[in-house]
């Protein structure tokens, strides 16, 4: 279990509250207005309403205590930079920021953000990729060129082993899992017998994914 402080709760800010709670971290979330921070209250071990570029407001909740900081504050990017300036130098060990802005992003990593999440550039890269392709599910960025999606199964695989279509031979690409019903099988052995229904979990170079799915 962690220790988490998230700054602002926007939409953004309050999902991620919710969400790090229900992994079962300890929240503490802040906010300069008191209706969210009232709305957040029954999601999170504790909320408080509070300026976060004030340092003494900042320094009373033991910044060098939470594993991470995150930062949410999505419409008043000055408030942002600030309070991530502020995190680094009060002991924060892991500072996340949001950007909007690949601009934004710059800044912020020059001051103090550990690293930065631009989750509208994400959800959007993640939604072309998604919905222009009949045969993605689900996408997972890792890095530039290397991804995890979940593909349907190609009818020509049916029937087929994981060693007659080796595809981690012809493509360098690795089966994950392979999921039916909602049910994740994580077996993947060289005799396993595709099976109509069922899609994929698949790792390795987006373009060779591409080219080995046809998405």
């Amino acid at each position: 279990m962690k220790s988490v402080l998230i700054i602002g709760l926007g939409n953004f800010g309050l999902q991620l509250a919710k969400k790090v709670h229900e992994l079962g971290h300890q929240v503490l979330a802040i906010d300069k207005n008191e209706e969210r921070v009232n709305e957040s209250l029954p999601y999170v071990n504790d909320a408080m309403i509070g300026d976060s570029t004030n340092e003494t407001f900042l320094k009373s909740l033991g910044i060098n205590n939470f594993d991470v900081c995150i930062v949410t504050i999505g419409n008043d990017f000055q408030s942002s930079l600030e309070t991530t300036s502020l995190l680094k130098e009060l002991g924060g060990k892991l500072v996340i920021a949001r950007a909007n802005r690949e601009v934004q992003e710059k800044f912020l990593l020059r001051n103090g953000a550990d690293q930065v999440v631009n989750p509208e550039k994400q959800i959007a890269k993640w939604t072309a990729i998604r919905y222009t392709s009949d045969n993605i599910l689900d996408y997972i960025e890792l890095d530039g060129s290397h991804a995890i999606l979940e593909v349907l199964m190609p009818d020509s695989w049916i029937g087929k082993s994981v060693r007659e279509v080796d595809i981690r031979k012809k493509y360098g690409i690795n089966i994950l899992a392979i999921k039916e019903n909602e049910e994740m099988n994580l077996n993947i052995s060289p005799d396993l017998i595709f099976k109509e229904g069922e899609t994929l979990l698949v790792l390795g170079e987006q373009k060779l994914i591409q080219k080995c799915f046809h998405v």
